[in-house]
């Protein structure tokens, strides 16, 4: 099964010699680190380099340092979409398809499956994590060749030696992103699962933040 490829960007700055982690808070799912997908025909820095600049309005990165990779299988009812495709209503590609999933979507299997496709759903909540309701859901019918339950993920290390205001918002993905610098040190609560990203990176890849941003 072909692998999607994914990236995070731990984009670090020194000031008064303190390391400071750029994060950014999401209007409906908590505070994060950039991250996002390597698009089809891209390299993985070149997605990571694009998606630091879409996430947070920089565009001026030094010390590029690819720290690393991890691969996650997913469960048996998750699935990421590989290729864009339609979401037909029935496993045909002839029935009527009013929407569609981009690369890089999270979907959930219905636990259906006919001939080359399978039935998943993509659901939104009204925030995350602690949802009230489903805010917003898709159903239907894709190619199986569109979907895969592995991914790899490609960790960089950026820092910035410009000046920023102490927050600023970034439009993007439909999104208002209001970013912020943090002390390494006194980090405030990243959404899970990227706060284990952090530990994989220490723990696991023996990387230290600290390492090039003097």
């Amino acid at each position: 099964m072909q692998a999607l490829e994914k990236v995070t960007i731990f984009i670090t700055r020194t000031k008064n010699g303190v390391t400071e982690l750029l994060l950014f808070e999401h209007p409906n799912a908590g505070i994060q680190i950039p991250a996002g997908t390597v698009e089809i025909g891209e390299t993985p820095l070149e997605a990571a380099l694009r998606e630091a600049k879409e996430e947070t309005g920089l565009q001026e990165f030094e010390n590029k340092t690819y720290i690393g990779l991890m691969k996650t299988s997913l469960p048996k009812d998750r699935f990421v979409v590989i290729n864009r495709t339609k979401v037909f209503s029935r496993p045909d590609v002839t029935s009527f398809d009013w929407a569609q999933f981009r690369r890089g979507i999270w979907v959930n299997s219905c636990n259906r499956a006919e001939d080359e496709f399978f039935q998943v759903e993509y659901k939104e909540d009204d925030r995350y994590p602690n949802p009230n309701y489903v805010t917003y859901k898709i159903m239907g019918w894709v190619p199986k060749e569109c979907l895969s339950q592995e991914l790899v993920r490609h960790f960089y290390h950026f820092s910035f030696t410009g000046d920023t205001p102490a927050e600023w918002n970034q439009f993007t993905d439909n999104h208002n992103f209001k970013l912020f610098w943090a002390p390494i040190s006194e980090l405030p609560n990243i959404v899970d699962p990227q706060r284990q990203w952090l530990d994989y990176i220490t723990n696991e890849l023996g990387y230290n933040l600290n390492s090039t941003t003097d």
